[in-house]
């Protein structure tokens, strides 16, 4: 994603901070740089597991030709699927979080490829485009029930 891509992308997630400038100043000088935007707003966030979200990813890109915006953390133990606000209030699932009204999460900028940090595995679009919470979920009975036929956890 470049460009005008990039420049809907910021706009979009610095809409829900407190200060959208404090927040462009900081992806702006540092390109490590991460701001803690709040959820709920515009988006709930889905907080799966590594050994589940990936296969989730996985299963997820095949259903869809471009899912919503998708984060992972540090070595990939977790991985972020941005969903609805308002998801995750009635969300029920074992080893699932959910960062919603009154939670807050760290967000890396949109354009900037980062390894080994919190990074973008699908940056936003900058058009609110978001994962689908009923495709997600049967995306993730998918990917673990073909993880339990292999014998995983």
């Amino acid at each position: 994603m470049a460009g005008a891509g990039v420049r809907a992308a910021v706009e979009w997630l610095v809409s829900v901070a407190p200060d959208p400038e404090a927040c462009r100043w900081v992806w702006e000088r540092d390109p490590r740089g991460v701001a803690l935007l709040p959820a709920g707003r515009r988006w709930d966030v889905l907080i799966l597991p590594g050994e589940l979200g990936h296969p989730t990813f996985d299963v997820l890109t095949r259903l869809v030709d471009r899912p919503g915006p998708v984060l992972s953390d540090f070595g990939s133990a977790r991985m972020g699927f941005f969903v609805p606000p308002g998801t995750v209030d009635g969300w029920i699932g074992t080893g699932v979080r959910g960062a919603g009204r009154g939670t807050w999460i760290v967000v890396p900028h949109p354009g900037h490829r980062i390894v080994g940090a919190v990074r973008w595995l699908i940056p936003p679009d900058g058009t609110g485009t978001l994962n689908d919470a009923t495709l997600l979920e049967l995306a993730m009975h998918e990917a673990a029930a073909t993880r339990a036929e292999r014998g995983g956890n």
